[in-house]
């Protein structure tokens, strides 16, 4: 088992409104990315998405670097920490949820993805000794896991599409509570918040974008000159702003409060796309939606077990 560092301890408590008031932003912009990658889904190739969308977040992350008066460029003891967080937040959710997208609903993908409270406290309980899972967060966990169960059962069983859809959006999952464990380890002398999420942005935007030009060629980045409003509002509502706050939050409040946007982020989608697209939900979807953010409160709203 390995414990915090002491360089890697939580500040002091920071308050509710700050909490709640970084939570609702984040699952504002990370709800509404799932309209804007709808709304390309089809035309432009996942790849080409993931690379716009990252090299659109890593320019905007870059001139608030710059306005702060700090070189955009990574330092060296930067460089790794870029490296997996470009990787796990960046390029291969980025490319997991525009291929999930082509064929899902946003509700349903968003739901899928909501579970990721429950992967992070479940790893975070043997990492960090301030992160115990207490009795409630035991149920909040197997409650979302019969939610999940149900959400995703029927669809895997019939394979197809849809399944290779749902299984990329338990990817996502995954790959954002590995991102997030990660960002709270970091000792706070290896960056802020804000160079982080730039780091991330960088590296995931020239990834898919090499991949891109590797195996689809030019061509695959001339559809996006159709969808250009909808590929700015991800790039930088949708993917600058909410993730270089989410880094800061991590730091102050941990992955487990933290992962409480998965809790957020399926309602925001959820509207957008019946509003927006005209998108129906099935009652099965609704009901293990239902229970997958019922357990994601309460694994995100309860105390740990016991303190470090």
């Amino acid at each position: 088992m390995v414990t915090t560092a002491p360089e890697t301890t939580l500040p002091a408590d920071p308050g509710r409104a700050f909490i709640v008031g970084n939570l609702v932003t984040c699952s504002f912009f990370w709800g509404c990315s799932f309209l804007f990658i709808k709304l390309m889904s089809g035309e432009v190739a996942p790849l080409a998405v993931a690379a716009g969308r990252g090299l659109l977040g890593a320019a905007s992350l870059a001139l608030w670097i710059v306005w702060l008066g700090q070189k955009p460029w990574p330092r060296r003891h930067e460089l790794r920490h870029w490296l997996v967080l470009g990787t796990t937040n960046g390029w291969v959710p980025n490319l997991l949820v525009s291929y999930a997208l082509i064929q899902l609903a946003s509700g349903p993908a968003a739901m899928i993805q909501a579970a990721g409270p429950l992967v992070t406290a479940i790893a975070a309980h043997f990492l960090f000794a301030e992160e115990r899972l207490s009795g409630r967060r035991i149920g909040g966990v197997l409650i979302g896991m019969v939610g999940v169960a149900v959400l995703i059962g029927p669809r895997l069983v019939e394979g197809g599409g849809t399944a290779l859809s749902i299984l990329a959006m338990v990817g996502v999952t995954l790959a954002y509570a590995a991102g997030n464990l990660y960002t709270r380890a970091v000792p706070a002398s290896a960056g802020d918040p804000a160079r982080l999420a730039l780091g991330q942005q960088t590296v995931s935007g020239l990834v898919a974008l090499a991949l891109t030009l590797a195996f689809l060629g030019p061509m695959a980045l001339a559809p996006i000159q159709n969808h250009i409003p909808a590929m700015l509002a991800l790039g930088v509502a949708s993917t600058a702003v909410p993730m270089a706050l989410f880094m800061k939050l991590i730091r102050a409040a941990g992955p487990t409060r933290a992962a409480m946007t998965g809790y957020l982020v399926p309602t925001v989608a959820t509207i957008m796309g019946i509003v927006v697209l005209g998108e129906e939900l099935e009652l099965r979807q609704v009901i293990g939606g239902g229970i997958v953010l019922a357990g994601v409160y309460l694994v995100s709203t309860s105390r740990a077990g016991r303190r470090a």
